[in-house]
């Protein structure tokens, strides 16, 4: 579900919520019951977010077992069943609640990395974060809503840097 979706039925719940709570809030302008409301339900999504982020473990900086070292981990805003992984080699998608499912894009196959933001998503923190490559089984892989996209861009694309270096490739631009 979108995020303006979310927000929307929270919203709604506010509002029948105060409808049953028989309040009387004639005492308040329309324009200042929406803005309560609204901040309400703002909150309502960012504590739901960090009860979701205290399930999901962070990573630590230390060597897996492949020899790769940690760079980030996050997820999708408000979702439980699926995370990103950054490491020194690769970008992992582990997605499931139940069963599981482990995508995985090799640094060095990276061509394009950018992100996007829509007002809402703005509101909230999040954006997404395109990655386009020649993996052959997804040429394109997209990081949902993850939080500070800028940041994670940025981490992003200076781990892929260095990993292209160490492997010894470079970028060649036709003209």
């Amino acid at each position: 579900m979108s995020i303006e979706k979310t927000r929307a039925q929270i919203v709604a719940s506010i509002w029948q919520a105060i409808a049953q709570s028989d309040v009387d809030l004639s005492s308040i302008s329309t324009e200042q019951q929406e803005k309560l409301v609204s901040k309400i339900a703002e909150n309502v999504i960012l504590t739901i977010d960090a009860l979701l982020e205290e399930e999901i473990e962070e990573a630590d900086q230390e060597l897996d077992e492949t020899g790769e070292i940690f760079v980030w981990e996050g997820r999708p805003f408000l979702s439980l069943a699926e995370r990103y992984t950054l490491t020194t080699e690769r970008v992992r998608i582990i997605s499931g609640f139940l069963s599981r499912k482990v995508e995985n894009f090799e640094l060095i196959r990276i061509q394009d990395i950018d992100y996007k933001q829509g007002i809402t998503e703005r509101m909230f923190g999040i954006g997404d974060v395109f990655i386009r490559g020649h993996d052959p089984s997804d040429p394109e892989i997209v990081l949902r809503n993850v939080k500070h996209p800028e940041n994670v861009y940025e981490i992003l694309r200076k781990t892929w840097l260095e990993a292209r270096k160490r492997h010894g490739l470079q970028f060649r631009e036709y003209m």
